[in-house]
């Protein structure tokens, strides 16, 4: 069942996007340009989908427990570091030069965009570089008891 949300969350996202015309790079680069012919249609979609996030985030905290999971877990940490501000830049500076960003750019290519087809091949790509050259390998952990019935 979580799978299933999880892919109806996608579609509805997806669907969002598309509407609002956040697939389209011209979007961004009209959003981007505040010197020439501004375009704020973008800062009305993140608004939108600021609203809705914060007013579904309340409700469902005020709940006992997450429907598909066993707790709610949240992000801890708040400092910011070199990893941050170096992944925000590039993740800034490829939004400005290309005009997609990871969501936009996965619903572009559902919808059969020919730059898309190039763009996601090479997020993925960085993402994969980025976690072979910086994430460390989780230590080995020891094999968790098994608690089974004693025979009779």
């Amino acid at each position: 069942m979580a799978q299933l949300t999880a892919f109806v969350a996608g579609l509805l996202f997806a669907a969002g996007l598309g509407l609002g015309g956040m697939t389209q790079p011209a979007k961004v680069f009209g959003f981007l340009d505040i010197a020439g012919s501004w375009d704020p249609s973008l800062a009305f979609v993140m608004l939108g989908a600021i609203a809705v996030h914060a007013t579904a985030v309340r409700r469902i905290l005020r709940r006992r427990a997450p429907l598909f999971v066993v707790r709610f877990t949240l992000p801890t940490r708040r400092d910011i570091d070199a990893r941050l501000v170096v992944g925000a830049a590039l993740f800034g500076a490829g939004w400005g030069l290309v005009g997609y960003c990871p969501g936009p750019a996965v619903a572009a290519l559902g919808g059969g965009v020919p730059a898309a087809a190039v763009f996601v091949p090479a997020m993925v790509a960085g993402m994969w570089m980025c976690r072979a050259l910086f994430e460390r390998p989780e230590p080995a952990r020891a094999a968790a008891p098994r608690h089974t019935l004693p025979h009779r």
